[in-house]
């Protein structure tokens, strides 16, 4: 799971930590490399990693590009762990990841019929 090798890098798991503690309003690229003291062109690699592992997501407003954290690759990186450690067993595992990560806090995307 890509989630996990992203999170797996010091810089990388405290951008995640920041920006889960800043909530859904995100915080501007340059204030979280300030905020760790990272040069911006590394924070930048830092949090596309992230972005492609589905963990963080971006806006633009005027110059600035804000990141929060991605609740919904969260709760899909939670869910992978309590399945995987569950072995098929998903009424096992079921409760927990709602009490961990209500669905109404991040929905589930829902599922077209085929």
């Amino acid at each position: 799971m890509e989630a996990l090798s992203a999170l797996a890098q010091e810089t990388r798991l405290a951008t995640f930590r920041l920006l889960v503690e800043a909530g859904p309003g995100g915080v501007p690229a340059g204030d979280v490399a300030r905020a760790l003291g990272v040069p911006q062109n590394t924070m930048s690699t830092h949090l596309a990693v992230l972005a492609r592992a589905g963990l963080v997501a971006s806006r633009r407003e005027s110059r600035s590009v804000i990141y929060r954290a991605e609740m919904e690759g969260v709760r899909a990186l939670i869910g992978f762990l309590l399945r995987d450690c569950c072995r098929g067993r998903p009424e096992v595992c079921a409760p927990l990841l709602d009490a961990v990560i209500p669905a109404t806090c991040c929905p589930a995307p829902e599922r077209r019929a085929s």
